[in-house]
């Protein structure tokens, strides 16, 4: 089962803003002070470029339009409520924030299925929804595929009951734990998993500072390297400028990249970067604006199709 994959859904946004539903628990976004069309230009384009970047080196780019009618701010996030797998599963995700749920949309299977995807079965957890319990997909559940394991960062938007039984549905071994940041002195839970970790072929980087509690951190990294992943370890202040989020792609001619924000880029060190490029070249594009209002970068903004060809 291959970890990483070539095809990529992204949803290109409309109406772009900072989310005041999701904001009560990510402390990554802050408000801009410019208008709300300012803001979702600027958000466009730097999809945009994003998007050409990634295409230029052979990705498979698969772009839906956001509708304006939903009025949904996040939808430029959508590894939130929708996975993708290889055996031809959709998996559908309880989401935290009301306004969340509007960008789930059955018509994004369709449009997959004209791109020749083959789409067997579709798993949906959302009525978890209805007891306040939360996993928001990717964001939340970081799979080794190849290991057949699932890290998970527990927090209000990923709850372990639920993040236990889909790894029983998935046949994958939970590592499970805490990752904490600081805000206003306190110490208080990270909002989703893919914002202090990211798992590669041959290596992961992780915020290792974020898992506070000695045995959980000793855990994880125990599985990691186990598992013969070369540990890449970020500061807090690395993460803050999201250098936890991101993720690895397969280009042109099979070649692996690791795709992450400019921002992420330019906050890590050289030996950081060098252990990087060891395992494949680095893409990264400027998403200031979809940091600053959205509190995500650019994995979030990726949702991977591991659906096999019809």
């Amino acid at each position: 089962m291959p970890q990483i994959t070539n095809t990529i859904l992204m949803i290109r946004p409309v109406a772009f803003r900072m989310n005041e539903q999701t904001a009560v628990n990510n402390y990554f976004q802050e408000n801009l002070a410019i208008q709300g069309n300012t803001i979702n230009a600027r958000a466009q384009k730097e999809f945009d470029d994003f998007v050409v970047i990634l295409r230029e080196n052979g990705v498979n780019v698969v772009v839906v339009d956001d509708r304006k009618e939903t009025d949904t701010p996040d939808s430029i996030f959508p590894n939130n409520w929708v996975s993708f797998h290889q055996n031809g599963t959709v998996v559908v995700y309880p989401m935290f924030a009301e306004n969340r749920r509007k960008e789930r949309r059955e018509d994004i299977f369709d449009i997959l299925e004209e791109e020749g995807f083959q789409i067997n079965t579709v798993v949906d957890y959302t009525s978890a929804e209805e007891e306040g319990v939360f996993l928001e997909g990717t964001g939340s559940i970081l799979k080794d595929r190849v290991n057949q394991k699932a890290y998970c960062a527990l927090s209000e938007r990923a709850h372990e009951d639920l993040f236990i039984e889909f790894c029983e549905d998935f046949d994958c071994f939970p590592v499970i734990f805490t990752a904490n940041q600081t805000v206003n002195g306190k110490r208080l839970p990270i909002y989703h998993t893919n914002v202090m970790m990211a798992m590669a072929e041959n290596f992961a980087v992780i915020c290792l500072d974020t898992i506070d509690d000695k045995k959980e951190r000793k855990s994880v990294v125990e599985h990691l390297k186990k598992d013969g992943k070369e540990i890449i370890s970020i500061t807090e202040e690395q993460m803050h400028h999201f250098a936890g989020n991101m993720l690895q792609v397969i280009g042109a001619n099979d070649k692996r990249f690791m795709v992450m924000s400019s921002a992420a880029y330019y906050s890590l060190r050289k030996d950081q970067l060098d252990a990087i490029t060891k395992h494949c070249e680095i893409i990264h594009s400027s998403l200031e604006t979809i940091e600053t209002c959205g509190g995500g970068s650019a994995r979030c903004m990726m949702a991977e199709v591991f659906l096999p060809k019809a």
